[in-house]
């Protein structure tokens, strides 16, 4: 199926240098760049690779360090592609992922097959500052999700985004921006989504998913849009900060962390409750120092899936609140330490322990986040249980 994908892509991709005009760009700026005859149409074509690998091990109060074990895979191999058509005001974004990791998940409801597509958005720039957005994407969730993962501090992202981050939908989405001031921003984004997640194929469960974030700027714009890139790459010259606020409610869920999670099957066929999730975050950069700070908390209307009967089905919403703090800093030859400390405090009906993790980064950006290898070493301390030792090491390129 991958090797199908491949070779449409090739043939595609002949076809079209036979008609277009096309561009070489320098590395990291795409495999190519096509403008059409008549410049009503540009495509940017674009691939990336993360090779990982993760050593473990469990902390044991009599014998130390026990258990090791490796694992070593493609993280992540993905296809990109952007550009308008018609008008400048008319873009979209298409982006294919091909690893296992990118493409498991897959259930009745996407037709149990692999979930290749990431995102497949269209965005109308139809009056002044506002954009329309339709099709399938990351929803305007914490800073940390939204963040592509080729432009991570660290190898990857923090536990609070693996428990409560609400990813990609199908759905609508409203942006608008306003300056205040000269410098002082402010960006607005509604959401309107299905609330199952992406690529399901199969109707629509319970109720809607409605989302909201507000992004504050009182600097200015950060250069290269660095407010979404995890490393003051550009060294700001001036402080830069971002301070935002995300409110997202999952009607009628049927999934244990919203859209994503697994499904509360039951006797008469799926519980269904409300979740609610809240995130507050901040980035700043100043002259190769970045901070990125998140508080992300989620409660549910009724969070213990229940039988029509009124009996406990063992699905509980993962309710309860967490927070990461992360910070670096990018010395001149493009080595950069980093540091990050994570909190994760669910509700003690989940029956899930409190987690604490420690991580140290060491990075080298050789084309900034096009070509870079990244490593971390991680202790996660677990409220009465096992605590464990992670290193991980992984190199990204990005054509």
């Amino acid at each position: 199926m991958k090797l199908r994908y491949l070779a449409i892509v090739m043939v595609a991709s002949f076809c079209f240098t036979s008609h277009a005009q096309v561009e070489a760009p320098t590395f990291g700026k795409g495999l190519f760049n096509i403008v059409g005859k008549d410049s009503t149409w540009t495509m940017k074509f674009a691939m990336r690779m993360q090779f990982l690998g993760i050593s473990t091990w469990d902390r044991d109060a009599s014998n130390g360090w026990v258990n090791p074990e490796q694992n070593f895979l493609v993280r992540r191999s993905r296809l990109k592609f952007d550009g308008f058509v018609y008008s400048p005001k008319l873009k979209y974004k298409f982006e294919l992922g091909l690893s296992n990791r990118d493409i498991s998940g897959t259930s009745e409801f996407t037709s149990n097959a692999p979930r290749y597509i990431l995102d497949a958005v269209v965005m109308w720039n139809f009056y002044e500052n506002f954009e329309l957005w339709v099709g399938q994407t990351k929803l305007p969730g914490n800073i940390e999700r939204v963040i592509s993962s080729g432009n991570l501090q660290q190898v990857d992202r923090s536990l609070v985004n693996s428990r409560f981050n609400i990813d990609r939908d199908m759905g609508i989405q409203i942006r608008h921006h306003i300056n205040l001031t000269d410098t002082f921003l402010v960006r607005e984004k509604l959401a309107i989504s299905q609330g199952e997640g992406r690529n399901v194929t199969s109707g629509n469960l319970g109720g809607h998913q409605f989302t909201g974030r507000i992004e504050l700027l009182p600097f200015g714009k950060f250069q290269s849009k660095g407010d979404y890139k995890a490393v003051d790459m550009k060294r700001e010259p001036t402080p830069k900060l971002m301070l935002s606020a995300t409110y997202d409610s999952n009607q009628n869920a049927v999934k244990t962390r919203s859209n994503m999670g697994s499904y509360m099957v039951n006797d008469i066929g799926f519980y269904e409750t409300t979740i609610n999730t809240t995130f507050v975050d901040a980035m700043f950069k100043y002259n190769g120092f970045s901070f990125m700070g998140e508080f992300a908390h989620r409660d549910a209307k009724d969070p213990v899936a229940k039988n029509s009967d009124g009996t406990e089905t063992g699905d509980i919403v993962g309710v309860g609140s967490g927070i990461n703090l992360q910070s670096g800093y990018l010395f001149k030859n493009n080595w950069e330490v980093s540091g990050r400390y994570t909190n994760i405090d669910l509700d003690d009906l989940t029956g899930r322990p409190m987690e604490t993790q420690y991580t140290l980064g060491l990075s080298k950006y050789l084309v900034g986040h096009k070509l870079k290898v990244q490593s971390d070493l991680s202790y996660l301390t677990i409220e009465n249980g096992t605590n464990e030792l992670m290193f991980r090491l992984q190199m990204d390129v990005h054509f």
